[in-house]
């Protein structure tokens, strides 16, 4: 073969690779694409149906976006409240406990992670694959142990009882999950501030929180969002309707002859909104976090 036919060949060959590439490049963004849409469906569906009419909301026709957009729903959601009680009232319910899991949780998240990644002790390995364990165990075969020891504990009808479970939902993954950033803090960092004359509290709060902190900013993000779904344990262990969180008190809106619909969505549509802003707020935090936290396990 002369060497303008090795050549001609050599082009082709790297242009199908180019075509290979390409063509696995637009596969890929295909995929995204229909996954993006998938999980974003559910959140356009519910803000759409906020903003229709009862009879857009029943009609079996396929309306993409409300004709003629109204606000009844919202209103009726805003004065009339829910079993009585203002919106902003659940919300707040809310709030404390997200917020309250968040920041317990995270510090003993955060002692309990330098603990393991940093000190060398007996049944480490088995405290690790029991972390793993507890994750797998349904949340659901814990309601009646953990309805029983905060009965018990004198926490039942009590935000601070539901606070305390969230805790312990959160804690395992949350632990786990830091330890790899703790890990990835190299040692020789405190041990040069022990040679200075730091003591361990100082090296702990000045040299290995804020390299840590993204961590924890990621690992807060996800306890929040868990806290403030959470529905079963916070319908189980909260009998006073003016404690309920939002999950549980969007059941009112279903009664057993109908479902509002309209109002379900726009209460829904603004349970959403501090979970988003509480997500943009430390967004760059969690990514940067989680990339961090990948560098060494």
């Amino acid at each position: 073969m002369t060497a303008a036919g090795m050549s001609r060949k050599a082009a082709r060959g790297h242009q199908q690779a180019k075509s290979r590439k390409r063509l696995r490049r637009v596969g890929l963004n295909a995929a995204a694409v229909a996954v993006f849409l998938f999980a974003v469906f559910p959140v356009y569906w519910m803000v759409t149906t906020a903003f229709k009419s009862r009879e857009q909301i029943f009609t079996t026709d396929f309306i993409p976006f409300p004709t003629d957009p109204t606000f009844e729903h919202v209103e009726r959601v805003f004065t009339q409240g829910v079993a009585g009680h203002s919106i902003w009232q659940f919300l707040m319910n809310s709030a404390i406990v997200a917020l309250g899991t968040v920041l317990i949780g995270a510090v003993f998240a955060l002692l309990g992670a330098t603990a393991v990644a940093r000190f060398r002790f007996r049944g480490r390995t088995s405290f690790l694959i029991l972390l793993l364990i507890v994750q797998m165990v349904p949340a659901e075969a814990l309601l009646i142990p953990l309805f029983l020891m905060v009965r018990r504990a004198g926490l039942y009808d009590q935000l601070l009882g539901l606070i305390v479970v969230n805790i312990a939902l959160t804690l395992p993954f949350a632990i786990w999950m830091l330890r790899t950033f703790v890990a990835a803090v190299p040692k020789s960092l405190e041990e040069a501030a022990w040679i200075d004359g730091a003591s361990r509290f100082t090296t702990f709060w000045k040299v290995l929180f804020p390299l840590v902190a993204p961590g924890l900013v990621a690992t807060s993000i996800f306890s929040f969002i868990t806290a403030w779904n959470e529905f079963a344990f916070a319908l189980i262990l909260i009998n006073d309707q003016g404690s309920y969180t939002m999950p549980v008190a969007l059941r009112f809106f279903v009664s057993q002859r109908s479902v509002d619909w309209g109002a379900i969505m726009a209460a829904s549509t603004l349970m959403t909104i501090p979970v988003i802003v509480f997500f943009l707020l430390v967004q760059r935090r969690m990514v940067s976090g989680l990339v961090a936290g990948a560098v060494k396990g």
